[in-house]
């Protein structure tokens, strides 16, 4: 019998791995947070786990969920797992859309190089320094110009020099066949002006998409509360309205149709006198 290896066919399956959750928290003593309607968890308090156990259930059958066993006490908060688990995924989805891996631009002259061809070459450096990349700095050698080589080694040095608030060179410049390279990257502070820029941008349109939803539900409590009031004033001319007036009206209208059904002339009214 022909035993068969690998996997079997079919789609992969994904295990979900739950996190430690009610009766499965050993520990005794708990920090107790929930979430707030300001989007900041709302913290309850140092409780037993009975009592946070008991919280949760009158809050509306939520979970206890462990966040932070290293905590002293451990930490924890009630809420809903399916929306806990929801608001996770959410946030790891956006995590790796804004993540941008780390690029290799790459930068070529020869060693040669006129002024103003070498200041677009830092230039275009810089920019991609500032912009978190590694940067590749390549001088290209033609035929017997690889006896010039360590002019090719000075101008790397140059440009690395020239760029030294911003970079760090990555070791010493290294032969490729008929070219010369070196690896320059971003300094630390360069990459914590970057990460600052990044998340300075995401608070300003968090900021502006709540401020979006505050203007839409004070337009909706607005219209509510205009229609609420049309009702209102409708109910009150209803009220207003008696039925004597109601009746009066209907009454003269009807004497009205009826003398001009039958006409007004002295015939008329000499029979029905």
């Amino acid at each position: 019998m022909i035993s068969r290896r690998g996997r079997p066919k079919g789609p992969l399956r994904t295990i979900e791995i739950k996190p430690t959750m009610n009766r499965e928290i050993k520990h005794d003593t708990l920090r107790v947070t929930t979430p707030s309607p300001k989007g900041k968890d709302e913290a309850l308090g140092i409780m037993s786990k009975s009592e946070a156990l008991a919280k949760a259930k009158d809050m509306g059958g939520l979970d206890l969920i462990l966040i932070n066993e290293n905590s002293d006490p451990p930490v924890c908060k009630i809420v809903d797992y399916s929306k806990y688990r929801y608001q996770k995924e959410k946030k790891a989805k956006e995590l790796k859309k804004n993540a941008k891996a780390t690029e290799v631009k790459e930068v070529k002259m020869s060693y040669k190089i006129d002024v103003h061809d070498y200041t677009v070459r830092k230039k275009n450096a810089a920019k991609f320094i500032n912009q978190g990349n590694r940067v590749k700095c390549t001088v290209m050698f033609k035929g017997r110009e690889l006896q010039h080589t360590q002019l090719g080694f000075e101008l790397l040095g140059k440009l690395a020099e020239e760029l030294e608030d911003i970079c760090l060179m990555e070791g010493k410049p290294k032969r490729e066949g008929r070219s010369l390279s070196c690896f320059i990257t971003p300094k630390p502070a360069v990459v914590k002006a970057i990460n600052d820029r990044k998340r300075a941008k995401e608070k300003d349109q968090r900021r502006k998409k709540e401020k979006s939803r505050v203007a839409m539900e004070e337009g909706k409590k607005k219209k509510e509360e205009e229609a609420a009031a049309v009702v209102a004033g409708t109910q009150n001319v209803v009220e207003e309205l008696s039925l004597d007036d109601l009746l009066e009206g209907a009454d003269d209208d009807d004497d009205d149709n009826l003398e001009d059904l039958l006409g007004g002339d002295d015939t008329t009214d000499d029979l029905f006198g």
